[in-house]
């Protein structure tokens, strides 16, 4: 058996601080004095490595952004009201309801409508009837001088005409008095103002007709007017009124707001209004939500507000499961920009020191500070310009460590990735 164990490298390093801790005290209890004690001890804690985290240099897209707030409407939101008054007999709808296009929501009573429609459609048939026509058909044309109204006139006029010439050739026989032409002349024109007369009346009728026509349209469409159908999808916000009230006409029944897609209402500052464009993409955040929901800029104000120096734009947030409730406060970001790939650290690995700009890496279980070129911040990462390359090492959330302090990485979140970086 041998008489010594292999002993792993970490707790190597344990034995041997132990040794050197059980030696001080030993010194100190051979007679040294307290104050070589303690520096002895203060020595050999200060060479103890300290733990840190670290995570490679990573290769990614980095986009430019813009961190705005707004809030939250409908795309559309409409109060629905009846065109004509009646007492309210049915309401299908209250608060919360989810409604689609076309879906009935209120009606009144409809006896009041629906006699009036018997009374006009009454009365078209009478004006066919004058004229007439069938008084089911929906036809109303009318040839004028084939009404019986007009063929009357006409046939009198013919006889007057006729009786005129007649007595015309007997005067100028010197059968009959001149007397008697006068008369039959005043006959014939008394005929052709009838005959006129017969035309006007006809037309008259046509006249009446297409007003009766137009009455009926009216009692109907009424009739349909009764009904308060919706004309979109979306959810009932308010209810107005109760069943068996009586509405006036225009009086306000439900208020319906579409709840897909809503509309985002932002005010960019004017520094970064050039970089804003239609079709940009949005990132939507809203209290006690961690869901990112994603939109698009839809719109973009030609002209900058005077006294808040900032862009109106409106970006639209699809909302199909409806998640997202109008009114509600939202931070947004608004990618204007996407780059190539870029070498990124965490925004807590980088230090700026005097103007200066550095990481620390970790180089045979030391600090190794490597002074870096900046580029562009978004979100938690900082793009590395130079140098550093993919892969390297770097400590996060250095805190005061310095060049030549020794460390032990903890924490496997890099995985062999990080074990590769640390062992160069």
């Amino acid at each position: 058996m041998p008489l010594f164990r292999r002993v792993p490298a970490r707790g190597a390093a344990v034995f041997w601080r132990s040794a050197a801790l059980a030696a001080v005290l030993g010194a100190a209890a051979c007679g040294g004095d307290a104050a070589s004690v303690r520096e002895q001890t203060a020595a050999a804690a200060a060479d103890e490595p300290r733990e840190v985290q670290v995570v490679p240099v990573t290769t990614d897209r980095l986009v430019r952004t813009i961190d705005v707030t707004g809030t939250l409407a409908a795309e559309e939101q409409v109060t629905l009201s009846l065109k004509v008054a009646g007492r309210l007999h049915e309401l299908h709808v209250d608060l919360g309801s989810r409604v689609q296009a076309g879906q009935v929501l209120a009606r009144l009573v409809p006896t009041d409508f629906e006699l009036r429609e018997s009374q006009a459609l009454a009365a078209l048939h009478q004006a066919r009837a004058r004229l007439g026509l069938p008084l089911e058909s929906e036809d109303d044309h009318v040839d004028i001088e084939s009404t019986a109204l007009v063929r009357s006139a006409a046939a009198v006029l013919e006889e007057a005409r006729l009786n005129r010439d007649r007595i015309r050739t007997f005067v100028e026989r010197g059968i009959a008095a001149k007397a008697q032409l006068d008369a039959a002349e005043a006959a014939l024109q008394v005929a052709e103002s009838r005959h006129q007369d017969a035309l006007e009346e006809v037309r008259n009728r046509l006249a009446v007709l297409e007003q009766r026509r137009t009455e009926l349209e009216l009692a109907r469409q009424a009739v349909r007017d009764s009904v308060l159908v919706s004309p979109l999808d979306g959810i009932v916000r308010e209810r107005h009124v109760s069943v068996g009230e009586f509405l006036a006409a225009g009086s306000p029944v439900v208020t319906i707001v579409r709840m897909h897609p809503l509309r985002l209402r932002l005010s960019v500052p004017e520094r970064d209004a050039p970089l804003v464009r239609v079709n940009q993409q949005v990132l939507v955040r809203v209290e006690g939500d961690q869901t990112r929901y994603q939109g698009r800029v839809a719109r973009v104000s030609p002209a900058i507000d005077e006294n808040s120096r900032t862009l109106l734009i409106e970006a639209e947030v699809p909302n199909r499961n409806g998640a997202l409730r109008p009114g509600s406060f939202a931070n947004a970001t608004i990618i204007t920009e996407s780059s190539d790939d870029a070498l990124l650290v965490p925004r807590s690995a980088s230090v700026t020191f005097a103007g200066v700009d550095k990481v620390l890496l970790v180089r045979e279980g030391r600090v190794v500070e490597q002074r870096v070129t900046v580029g562009r911040r978004a979100d938690d990462r900082v793009e590395i310009l130079d140098g550093v390359q993919a892969g390297d090492p770097v400590i996060v959330r250095p805190g005061n460590l310095t060049a030549g302090a020794r460390v032990r990485v903890t924490g496997q979140a890099a995985g062999a990735d990080l074990e590769r970086a640390t062992a160069r």
